[in-house]
């Protein structure tokens, strides 16, 4: 009997191994099909699609949309408001620091908030403030992506920016099972550690280098964007830090079902909505984009 449990067990986790894997290599043949093939508009309609249905997943996160048919109208609200952006940024994109600044001020109060972990994140889940929050979440991001996929080597800009994200997840992975002894944020999620998020930032500086070398950056513009790398590898583990905050405030483990072993869309992007619109920020104010 305990051997028959034991090999379902291995063949149960032998199946979400394989469930992740394919999720991933699909999930990554169409990204980079979008981001090298799409032109802009393109990209900006297939990632508000993307961002809709995190909308709706943090809709269902929160107690101001238990029905699902208002989840639904929240996730066509936030899809009508990315193409409305978008459609203003390419008459002008004068305004376009004011609405990545707003994203740069959701992030310091997420950073306050944190630090007052549960009284302070509730309201992004249990208040109308959830609201706005989660449209400030999606729509910087995905016109952020616009806008640097627009620009010349833009679809390396912005490849090189989601990686950047995935370098500070994988750094903190590796270093925090090597190395990780003291934990980063317990009551938030027990298994980060301080530790990994040094390993993280390091592999973002690492990360940063493979930057100067593809986009011939010298001087004091390469300073400044290895600063920023940095700076983007913490927000991005800030973004992971704030749904885990969220998810237990909700009582779940994932934001939703829709990608086979890897949970919802907005587990997937988390550290995206974070990283992606104050990168593009902080090249703007560095002249490079």
């Amino acid at each position: 009997m305990h051997g028959n449990r034991e090999t379902r067990g291995a063949g149960g986790a032998r199946l979400m191994l394989r469930q992740r894997v394919l999720t991933a290599v699909v999930l990554l043949a169409l990204l980079l099909a979008t981001i090298f093939m799409a032109p802009s508009a393109m990209l900006v309609a297939v990632f508000a699609l993307v961002g809709a249905i995190a909308a709706r997943e943090w809709a269902a996160l929160s107690t101001w949309a238990r029905a699902p048919s208002v989840a639904l109208g929240y996730a066509a609200l936030s899809y009508g408001l990315v193409m409305l952006a978008w459609w203003a940024h390419t008459r002008s994109a004068a305004w376009l620091p004011a609405l990545l600044g707003l994203s740069l001020l959701n992030w310091l109060w997420v950073a306050w908030a944190l630090a007052g972990y549960p009284q302070r994140v509730r309201p992004s889940v249990q208040s109308r403030w959830g609201i706005v929050q989660g449209l400030i979440l999606v729509v910087p991001t995905i016109v952020a992506c616009g806008h640097l996929q627009a620009r010349p080597e833009g679809a390396w800009w912005l490849l090189f920016a989601l990686f950047l994200v995935f370098a500070a997840d994988v750094g903190a992975y590796f270093a925090g099972r090597r190395f990780g002894r003291h934990k980063l944020a317990p009551l938030i999620s027990p298994g980060k550690t301080r530790e990994g998020a040094v390993g993280g930032l390091l592999l973002c500086g690492v990360w940063a280098g493979v930057g100067l070398w593809l986009f011939k950056l010298t001087g004091g513009p390469a300073l400044g964007f290895v600063l920023l790398c940095a700076v983007i590898g913490g927000f991005s583990i800030l973004g992971d830090l704030f749904e885990s905050a969220c998810k237990r405030i909700a009582n779940v483990k994932d934001s939703g079902n829709i990608l086979p072993g890897h949970g919802g869309m907005l587990d997937r992007i988390d550290s995206v909505v974070a990283a992606v619109p104050l990168f593009v920020l902080g090249l703007m104010a560095l002249g490079l984009a």
